[in-house]
Formats: C-alpha cells, sequence, structure tokens
C-alpha cells in the first residue's frame, strides 16, 4: 500500500505517542540514547505543530506510521552554525520526525512531500544518531555543520536544495 501524509488532528495525539516510543526505543537500541528525553517530543509541543498546521502523519492502510513537522525557515536555531550553510535561500525545516519502523519508505515519502513545498531543506540530528545522519545522506543531504539548539545543545546540521539550485 502507498503511504499517505495527512495533516495532524488533535485525535491523532495518542498514536503520535505509540509512534515516538517506538522511534526512542529504536534510537537507544542503535546507539543513541540521548537525542530524545523520555518527555520530548511532548504533548505540547505537538499540539501547538498542530495547531500552527506543520505536523503531518505518514499513514499506511490507515494507520499512523510516521510522524514529522514541516517548518518554514528561516529557523533561528540555524542562525549560527559552526560551519557554513549551502546558501540563504528560503528553506523548510524538517523536525520531529519519527517512524513507528513497521512500514516501509517513511523517510522517503516525507522527503518526497516536504519537496514539493520547498527546494531547498534543513535538518538536524544528534551526533549519535547515525541512522538518521546515513538516511540523509543517502538522500541527498550535504553536512554542513553544527548548530546549538535553545535548551538542547550541539546537533549535526544538514541541508538539501533541489537539483539545479547553486550556492552562490
Amino acid at each position: 500500500m502507498p503511504l499517505l501524509i495527512r495533516s495532524a488532528v488533535m485525535a491523532d495525539l495518542p498514536e503520535l505517542a505509540r509512534v515516538y516510543a517506538a522511534a526512542k526505543a529504536f534510537m537507544r537500541a542503535h546507539g543513541n540514547p540521548n537525542q530524545w528525553n523520555t518527555v520530548y517530543p511532548d504533548p505540547e509541543t505537538l499540539a501547538e505543530d498542530i495547531a500552527a498546521g506543520v505536523l503531518f502523519t505518514v499513514e499506511e492502510s490507515g494507520a499512523v506510521r510516521g510522524v514529522f513537522a514541516l517548518i518554514p525557515g528561516p529557523d533561528p536555531d540555524y542562525a549560527v552554525i559552526d560551519g557554513a550553510w549551502i546558501d540563504d535561500q528560503p528553506y523548510g525545516v524538517i523536525h520531529r520526525i519519527a517512524s513507528d519502523g513497521l512500514s516501509h519508505g517513511v523517510f522517503a515519502a516525507c522527503l518526497a512531500f516536504a519537496r514539493r513545498s520547498y527546494r531547498a531543506l534543513r535538518m538536524d540530528t544528534h551526533k549519535d544518531n547515525r541512522v538518521m545522519q546515513a538516511l540523509a545522506e543517502k538522500n541527498g543531504f550535504a553536512c554542513c555543520g553544527v548548530v546549538h539548539l535553545r535548551g538542547v545543545g550541539p546537533r549535526m546540521a544538514y541541508q538539501w536544495n533541489a537539483p539545479n539550485v547553486r550556492a552562490d
């Protein structure tokens, strides 16, 4: 079955909590014990994302299999980078992306959706999240350096530009 992306609604919160719990367990089992604590992403953050219209579910056969936020830039946490972004064109930011691991292609579906709206995307991940780093690089993202998220700490910073978009 194809994966369907739709805007998340408040009634999705229990399923989103399940997806994030599965993603956290996966991260812990794959050498990333520190990225998301037991609370984050918290229901308040998800409710804010839903209210802002930036949180999306990924579904297969009506079941929620993934979740991600797609937020218009600029992201204030990305204003300063230890390194250099590819360029400063307008971009979207992928945050809080997670899968329950029960469907194949969740990350690719999220990217395809985001790339229909933005010609440049940015994202970040914990230095220990080797799986997300590999997915980003496999899908055309370049590691641009390190950003420091408020109240969270350093994260590896990635950017993707649509083909034929060059840095000047």
